[in-house]
C-alpha cells in the first residue's frame, strides 16, 4: 500500500466533501455537517490553502486535512479604563481530518496530521488548538487547554479542547479564550439543503455519538 500526500486541487473539492461525509456520517450526531464545513472553509479568509492536503492510497483519494487561522483572546485590565482591553494571539486550528471508513486505522490520518504539523512549524506558526479526542491527539503532543489556561468561548475547559505548542513556551503567559471563528458555526438548514446534493444516507443514533457528547460535555 503506497500512501501519497499532496496539496488539494480544485478538481478534488467534491470528492473531498464526499470523503468527509462518509468519514463523519453518524459519528458525532445523526448524519453530519462536516462536509458543509469543508465547503465553507475554502471560501473563508482564514483558510490556509498551503496546509490543505489530501491523501491518496495507490492513487485513490481517501483522506484530507484542512487548516484555518484562529485566535486566543486574552483580557488585560487597563488602569486607565474601567473596561477590560482585549489582546489577540494568532494560532492555527485544523479539522475536519477525514479518512474513508474502509481506510481508517491504517495510519493515514496520522500521516496527514504529522506532515502538516511539521509544515505549520516550518512556516513559523506558534501553536495549534483543536477540538478532538484527547486519547488520539495526545500522541501528537497535544495537551489539555487547561494546562495553558485557555478556555472555550464560554470560559470553560472542555476535555476536547487541546493545544500544541510549535515553539518552546509559545503559549506561556497567554490566558484567554479560544475562538476558532464563525466558519465553524454551522447553519442547520443550510446543512440539510447541502446534504440533499449527495446520495441519500440513513441517519442513526450510535454509541460514538454518546461518547462524543461525553467528551464535549466534560469540563476539567
Amino acid at each position: 500500500m503506497e500512501i501519497e500526500l499532496r496539496l488539494e486541487k480544485e478538481e478534488d473539492y467534491r470528492r473531498v466533501e464526499e470523503i468527509t461525509r462518509e468519514a463523519f456520517w453518524n459519528l458525532h450526531l445523526p448524519g453530519c455537517d462536516e462536509h458543509l464545513l469543508v465547503r465553507n472553509m475554502r471560501t473563508a479568509k482564514e483558510f490556509i490553502p498551503a496546509l490543505g492536503f489530501v491523501a491518496l492510497c495507490d492513487g485513490k483519494l481517501v483522506g484530507n486535512i484542512m487548516y484555518m487561522e484562529a485566535r486566543i483572546i486574552a483580557e488585560a485590565h487597563s488602569e486607565r479604563s474601567v473596561r477590560n482591553e482585549h489582546t489577540e494571539h494568532s494560532v492555527l486550528t485544523f479539522g475536519p481530518v477525514s479518512v474513508l471508513p474502509e481506510y481508517q486505522n491504517m495510519g493515514i490520518g496520522s500521516k496527514l496530521i504529522r506532515h502538516t504539523i511539521q509544515l505549520a512549524k516550518e512556516m513559523g506558526n506558534k501553536a495549534i488548538l483543536i477540538y478532538g479526542v484527547p486519547a488520539y491527539y495526545e500522541r501528537f503532543g497535544f495537551r489539555a487547554s487547561k494546562a495553558f489556561s485557555i478556555t472555550d468561548k464560554e470560559k470553560r475547559y472542555p476535555a476536547a479542547l487541546l493545544a500544541l505548542e510549535l515553539a518552546p513556551d509559545a503559549l506561556a503567559g497567554i490566558e484567554g479564550l479560544f475562538d476558532e471563528g464563525k466558519t465553524y458555526e454551522i447553519d442547520k438548514k443550510e446543512s440539510e439543503e447541502f446534504d440533499k446534493t449527495f446520495e441519500k444516507k440513513e441517519k442513526l443514533v450510535t454509541q460514538s455519538q454518546e461518547e462524543f457528547l461525553k467528551i464535549s460535555g466534560i469540563y476539567l
